[in-house]
């Protein structure tokens, strides 16, 4: 045994049994409070984290497409320049559509004022046969005005003009990834070469990482093609903006389906009453609860490897780390963070079991699926 052998050897056993070392509690307590100042940092940085993320997720997403040019004899800048390209207008193009839809929807909802005060009356009425005091009945009726949400509306809208900085920023930052993307194989071999388990780590994160989003982004606008179709028919208006949310939604674990489905049904009601809405119901459960519930998991399959409890845990701390957005992003990070917390260090593999996570008979992290890597 070698003299670094003998002293790490004697370290750990001492750390074990209480000896030399420090004691597990200090360990533990130190690791939170380590935990604790990281995640305030993230918090307070979001500005920034947040765009880094989403450009890097992107990025992984359409790695695929670069390397497919490059096979196909397309040089480097060219298959960079038609990847950009092709990012860069469909968010444009997607933001545009939003912005136009909700300036629609600001001029529109004043024209559901008196139903929407009709509805609150009746709703009122019934609470109060019901037995609920009538004086708090009246209170909440009072606050309901939907007047109070077109100023709301106004601001949302003016306040998409200070997203375009940010816009911009995510839009440079895939400029610089992309362009860089076509070197991470060779950084990677050598990585790989040097410290396995890392280079492994990393591999997985983005196997994961796209298989979770090029499923996600098929069954979304799957169910965004069958929503806008059928809000269209049943005569909800601005049903092309519904099925962009319905879509967007999709990334959102647990609770994306109905974030989509309150705001249509919502408008159903007001403008044609229960019938309607009770259609959109209907034809939410039909098309995102199955296509969302049933079919979708059973094509993303282990390869995520998180289980529905780590799931929502994640959605609800990385959507207060991160903002809005963190919902989005929330099984992107999460699998990054166990990348670098778990699967990069074999001493922490207990806890991928413990938590529940896809894990192979030996302990390691399982990988499926045979697609090519980010990175390679």
């Amino acid at each position: 045994m070698t003299d670094r052998q003998l002293r790490v050897h004697t370290f750990t056993e001492a750390g074990g049994r209480g000896g030399p070392g420090l004691p597990r509690a200090v360990v533990i307590l130190l690791g939170l409070a380590a935990a604790t100042v990281t995640v305030a940092g993230m918090r307070a940085t979001a500005w920034l984290l947040t765009p880094v993320l989403l450009a890097l997720v992107i990025v992984i997403a359409v790695a695929p497409v670069q390397r497919a040019l490059r096979r196909r004899g397309f040089p480097a800048w060219s298959a960079t320049l038609v990847l950009l390209v092709l990012v860069y207008g469909l968010i444009i193009g997607f933001g545009l559509v939003v912005f136009v839809s909700l300036g629609k929807l600001v001029t529109l909802l004043p024209q559901y004022a008196g139903r929407f005060d009709e509805l609150v009356a009746r709703a009122t009425d019934a609470l109060a046969r019901a037995g609920v005091g009538i004086e708090q009945v009246r209170d909440v009726a009072r606050s309901l005005d939907l007047a109070k949400l077109a100023p709301y509306l106004g601001s949302v809208l003016s306040g998409l003009t200070g997203v375009l900085s940010d816009l911009i920023f995510v839009l440079a930052l895939l400029f610089f990834l992309s362009a860089e993307a076509g070197g991470f194989g060779d950084r990677m071999t050598a990585l790989t070469r040097e410290r396995p388990a890392t280079g492994a780590a990393l591999i997985g994160f983005a196997t994961r990482t796209r298989r979770y989003l090029v499923v996600t982004t098929v069954f979304g606008f799957i169910v965004a093609v069958l929503d806008t179709t059928a809000l269209a028919i049943i005569g909800v208006p601005l049903a092309v903006l519904w099925g962009l949310l319905s879509f967007v939604t999709n990334y959102i674990p647990n609770v994306g389906f109905l974030l989509g489905l309150i705001p249509p049904a919502l408008l159903a009601l007001l403008d044609g009453g229960w019938r309607p809405m009770v259609a959109v119901i209907g034809v939410y459960c039909l098309f995102n609860l199955v296509i969302q519930s049933l079919i979708q998991p059973y094509y993303v399959g282990d390869s995520v490897g998180l289980s529905a409890t780590v799931t929502f845990l994640a959605l609800v701390f990385w959507s207060w780390v991160l903002g809005p957005l963190g919902a989005i992003l929330a099984i992107p990070v999460t699998l990054l963070v166990r990348s670098v917390l778990l699967d990069m260090d074999p001493r922490t593999r207990w806890l991928a079991g413990l938590l529940h996570l896809s894990v192979d008979d030996a302990g390691r992290p399982r990988r499926s699926g045979n697609g090519r890597h980010l990175f390679r």
